[in-house]
């Protein structure tokens, strides 16, 4: 079916869309719920604004995207990768940071606790 300049909201229930398609289309305010939607692509969306809950996005890949503002709260991202993202101004709180290697970042400003992590990297090289 090929649906085109239509300007009315369009309910799906109980529906198979599977490799449906949709290019140019404002979806503004529209809602999926229940929704299997393995392997979609988005590419090119302004998706500001937007509430994710009780979704799986394992193995998910964002790139060349911007997040600022964003909030994660009560979510599972053991094993994420971060590459080439800034973190600047972020605050990490109530967080399971065990096992996490940082390499190769710029850390001026970075505190664990209120104290300076350059300090303690000083402080550790002048006692090695």
């Amino acid at each position: 079916m090929i649906i085109t300049d239509l300007e009315e909201p369009i309910a799906a229930t109980k529906s198979d869309l599977g490799n449906s398609s949709f290019v140019g289309v404002s979806l503004g305010g529209a809602r999926f719920e229940d929704a299997g939607m393995t392997s979609v692509r988005f590419e090119y969306v302004n998706m500001s604004d937007a509430g994710f809950t009780r979704m799986n996005l394992s193995r998910a890949v964002f790139d060349d995207g911007l997040l600022p503002g964003s909030r994660f709260t009560n979510v599972n991202m053991s094993g994420a990768c971060f590459r080439d993202v800034n973190l600047a101004g972020s605050a990490i709180q109530n967080a399971n940071l065990s096992g996490v290697h940082i390499s190769n970042c710029n850390i001026a400003g970075l505190r664990i606790d209120g104290v300076l992590v350059s300090d303690l990297l000083v402080a550790h090289r002048k006692s090695a």
